[in-house]
């Protein structure tokens, strides 16, 4: 069996399981956030009962991230929903906005709160909840209606999706970021080239990223349609959890002989800079072949672009600069925002670096990612043609329908930014 397979298995109950089975799994952890949490709370009640009780408050966490720094009353009020039901239900795991307290994008948090473990199954009421599937664990978006069942029961009747692999072979190139990674896999395959399947990460190649980059990589497998991205675990996730959490957990692997739906294989010295071009993430082109392309926005933030590892890479270029193109810069989480507080380059913090060159820092949130109310910080206007580290690039996507969105990895956006307009990141590298 695959990796995917043997968790379903697992939490089924069962020796085996073959695709397309139908199985009721056990569910470790369920997660939503300010947008899905309220209505999946409103079934809940309405289906259990208005005084029904979560199947197990220690595994429900809720995190909200995505309409919190707005004066818009209908989003504050979704929070205030939030609260009364995490005060009611006794939830452990509530993330509420304002104080310390409050995490981030959910996706990042749940990594850093040592959620993502490996063997287990996650659902979240958010597409992107497959990032967690980087830990080597099953996770994949669900819609409200399955989640307020799982609030009440802890299971989940699931289909077992068929198995793609995508192998790279040898060491990526040092301008060659994860982005580029899946965008390119995705421009190959199409945004229907995964539906319902899972996509499997590995070769020696997916071994040299750090955990950051993997989750880069399990994150947009909803791009290509794909029910879950998941990376066997090694001393690399490993590390990583020995610093987040200290519940434990069972890892597995693919089997030696599982069969896959197909094998991809590429060799990592081939890839180069990639974009996905308006208005789909499978409209890809290589950054070179849009050089010049004029740009007045650059966005690095989001569950995909956000996170430290992706601002260390973008600050590398910025450094010494100043953007020609209006720059925003939005951490995903508290950690990360002091991460650019505290990370030095040539004895400059990282807030610091992007400052001098003229970007504007936001608060730790997904923000212009999914648009938002009108007063969301960084959202795009009539007209604007933005460089985004984000994971979609739709017609209104980030705001305006009249926008165009290219998406690229931190190092293009950045390199793009000091030039307004798009550039190759190999010409400041």
């Amino acid at each position: 069996m695959t990796i995917t397979e043997r968790i379903l298995a697992r939490h089924a109950g069962k020796v085996k399981v073959e695709p397309g089975e139908n199985v009721w799994v056990d569910v470790d952890t369920l997660m939503t956030h300010d947008v899905c949490g309220p209505p999946t709370i409103g079934i809940f009640k309405r289906e259990f009962g208005e005084t029904a009780r979560v199947w197990d408050p220690d595994k429900v966490v809720i995190i909200p991230d995505h309409y919190i720094f707005t004066n818009d009353k209908f989003a504050n009020r979704n929070i205030d929903i939030l609260r009364d039901f995490a005060k009611e239900q006794s939830l452990a795991n509530f993330y509420d906005v304002g104080g310390k307290n409050y995490k981030g994008v959910c996706h990042v948090a749940l990594a850093e709160e040592g959620f993502t473990r490996p063997g287990e199954v996650l659902f979240g009421t958010d597409s992107h909840t497959c990032t967690a599937g980087a830990f080597g664990q099953f996770a994949t978006g669900i819609g409200n209606t399955d989640a307020a069942f799982i609030l009440g029961s802890g299971k989940l009747w699931v289909k077992v999706p068929e198995t793609m692999r995508f192998t790279f072979e040898g060491e990526f190139p040092p301008y060659v970021m994860a982005k580029d990674i899946i965008l390119k896999i995705i421009g190959d395959i199409g945004v229907d080239g995964a539906s319902y399947r899972a996509m499997n990460f590995d070769g020696d190649g997916i071994q040299t990223l750090d955990m950051e980059a993997r989750m880069t990589l399990t994150n947009m497998v909803i791009e290509a349609g794909g029910k879950n991205g998941v990376i066997e675990p090694d001393e690399v996730t490993f590390e990583y959890l020995d610093t987040r959490t200290n519940h434990p957990y069972q890892p597995v692997f693919n089997d030696d002989y599982a069969a896959y739906h197909s094998v991809h294989v590429y060799k990592s010295q081939d890839l180069v800079p990639m974009l996905a071009k308006p208005h789909s993430p499978d409209n890809k082109a290589t950054v070179w072949e849009e050089r010049n392309t004029p740009l007045n926005r650059a966005y690095i933030g989001s569950c995909t672009g956000g996170k430290i590892s992706d601002f260390i890479a973008a600050a590398q270029i910025i450094a010494g600069n100043t953007v020609k193109s209006e720059t925003f810069v939005v951490p995903a989480t508290r950690e990360v925002e002091e991460g650019l507080n505290t990370l030095q380059i040539n004895g400059q913090n990282l807030k610091q670096i992007f400052q001098d060159a003229g970007a504007q820092i936001g608060e730790p949130s997904c923000a212009a990612c999914l648009g938002g109310p009108a007063d969301t910080f960084g959202r795009l206007v009539s007209d604007e043609v933005c460089i985004s580290t984000t994971n979609r690039n739709f017609p209104g996507r980030m705001g305006s329908k009249q926008s165009q969105v290219y998406l690229a990895s931190p190092l293009t956006v950045a390199a793009s930014a000091i030039n307004g307009k798009i550039t190759d990141p190999r010409d400041f590298l």
